[in-house]
Formats: C-alpha cells, sequence, structure tokens
C-alpha cells in the first residue's frame, strides 16, 4: 500500500523499494528505448510464455538508485542485479497493464535485452515504473551532487 505523497520520498528509495512480481522472461531487443520497441519485446515474452506452462518464477525485485535487483522470493537466493547505468528503459505495456518491463545491457554480451514481469494488479506495475523513473533522478542527484565539486 503506497502512500498519497510516495512520489516524494526519497528515503524509503534510498534503501531500496521491492515488489513481489512474477518474471515472464526475456527477449534481445535492437534499440535502448522507445515504445513500439518495448511494446513488440513484451508481446514476444508474453507469447512465449503462454506456449510454455511452467509456473512462473516469484521474484523481489528492488529499485535503489543503484538499480533493480532480483531475489528469488521463496529461495531468497539473488538472481541478478543490475546497475541503473546499463537500464536504459522501463515501461508499463498499455495491453498488457499489469506488465512492467525494462531494458538494460547485459554485462557480459554487451546486448541489449527486455525482461518482463507480471505484477497482481495495473497499480503495482505503475509504481514499479515510476519508482524505477525516480531512482534515476536520485542517481542523477547524487552523481552531480558527487561531481559537483569538480
Amino acid at each position: 500500500e503506497l502512500p498519497e505523497s510516495w512520489a516524494d520520498m526519497q528515503e524509503p528509495l534510498l534503501e531500496g523499494m521491492c515488489f513481489t512480481l512474477k518474471y515472464l522472461g526475456m527477449t534481445l531487443v535492437e534499440k535502448p528505448k522507445g515504445e513500439d520497441m518495448a511494446a513488440a519485446a513484451i508481446r514476444r515474452i508474453v507469447a512465449t510464455a503462454r506456449v510454455g506452462a511452467r509456473k512462473f518464477q516469484k521474484v523481489i525485485l528492488t529499485v535503489s538508485p543503484r538499480g533493480i535487483s532480483l531475489q528469488d522470493a521463496d529461495t531468497k537466493e539473488m538472481v541478478e542485479n543490475i546497475s541503473i547505468y546499463r537500464i536504459s528503459y522501463c515501461t508499463t505495456d498499455k495491453l498488457q497493464n499489469k506488465v512492467f518491463a525494462y531494458v538494460a545491457q547485459s554485462q557480459e554480451s554487451g546486448a541489449l535485452e527486455c525482461h518482463a514481469f507480471l505484477s497482481p494488479k495495473k497499480k503495482i506495475a505503475q509504481a514499479v515504473t515510476l519508482t524505477v523513473a525516480q531512482a534515476f533522478q536520485v542517481a542523477l542527484d547524487l552523481w552531480e551532487a558527487a561531481n559537483a565539486g569538480r
């Protein structure tokens, strides 16, 4: 449950805001950002996810100014840690409005990957997107403050 003024709260964001989501999958993309690219990537991920009858991995997605970290909700094992500087785009899909996705450059291959997650409610998917946007702003503010004296 998010308070009305949650967008103004920098404190919890510095620690990391957690969201429990289901990981739908990943697809490679050509461009680092763009609504059309993201919508097409999400369609591919959702179509592939529907074909496979497997259960989706439940993850705890934590957003902070350092980036996004993914932890398995059941085992508490760290799945991935994505630096904020490698994330180029995030969105809530217009048609699949419970789907949150982000595009990041792979640390291993350098390829652009779109990762998609299913949230229990449309509002949560939007909250994750807004929280990532806010994390970018906080990271920028911290970076500018650190570099102000140069």
